[in-house]
């Protein structure tokens, strides 16, 4: 059994989509609201973005962590969001002291991506809980990113909301934008696959994912959207299921699917 208790958070992966799902009304931001309403309230958030990638790894170690707006060719508004949490230094320290399989360097010079703040203006939009990143090292492979999540576990028991940020099917050359469009075959088959192996907990299918071959070249072709989901699978005790709180594939190749373990 594992060592899950009632005062555990649960440990979340969301497919975040587009930037746009912040200034406009969508089912995906109105879903993400009601996931984080049925949450315990956390003492912080750890956020595995896409979209902080490094050589080595990096915990942001800023008092007042900056919106990052890390994109182009987006409408004023967007680049007009704010989202003022506060850092978490002490966090950041406690999770380089439990990380032994890498050294991890405190950062203060990103902040908060839009991975992190297009989900979080939604979930708290009051921006008063503590959130700090850790980042997608792009020079180990899945395993050891699978690796050393598994050493964050202790984390859960003191009321930190680990969120991956990705999409399980990310792939914009394919993207369209015409509602016409159905999500692509290979999408929907690469998509299907991940969460059978979810539900029965053949996590070393989804390590393995680029062993599916051609689906997986065209879902994931490049794998920082990915691997936040191998993050937070790694944090599931023998005793804990896996539900999807968000399903959906859009604009013909990106999955929205969330991943919930508790």
């Amino acid at each position: 059994m594992g060592t899950s208790s009632k005062n555990k958070m649960p440990a979340l992966f969301l497919g975040h989509g587009s930037p746009m799902y912040v200034i406009e009304e969508n089912p995906y931001g109105e879903t993400w609201k009601l996931i984080a309403e049925g949450l315990p309230m956390p003492k912080a958030i750890l956020s595995i973005s896409a979209h902080w990638e490094t050589k080595g790894t990096f915990v942001t170690g800023m008092e007042n962590p900056p919106t990052i707006h890390d994109f182009g060719n987006f409408p004023q508004a967007l680049f007009d969001v704010q989202y003022p949490a506060k850092g978490n230094l002490e966090l950041a320290k406690r999770i380089q002291s439990l990380i032994s399989k890498r050294k991890v360097k405190l950062d203060t010079s990103w902040g908060l991506d839009h991975g992190t703040w297009a989900l979080l203006t939604k979930m708290y939009p009051e921006a008063n809980i503590p959130t700090i990143q850790l980042s997608l090292d792009n020079t180990l492979t899945p395993l050891e990113h699978y690796e050393i999540a598994k050493e964050l576990k202790p984390l859960r028991d003191e009321g930190v909301l680990i969120l991956g940020s990705g999409n399980i099917v990310h792939n914009l050359s394919q993207i369209s934008f015409d509602a016409k469009i159905e999500p692509a075959k290979w999408a929907i088959e690469f998509d299907e696959i991940i969460k059978q192996y979810l539900v029965d907990g053949k996590y070393q299918g989804i390590i393995d994912y680029e062993s599916l071959g051609d689906i997986a070249r065209l879902s994931a072709p490049t794998p920082e959207h990915f691997i936040p989901l191998i993050y937070i699978i790694a944090l599931q005790e023998n005793d804990e299921r896996v539900t999807f709180p968000v399903e959906g594939l859009v604009s013909k190749s990106i999955s929205m699917r969330g991943v919930m373990v508790s």
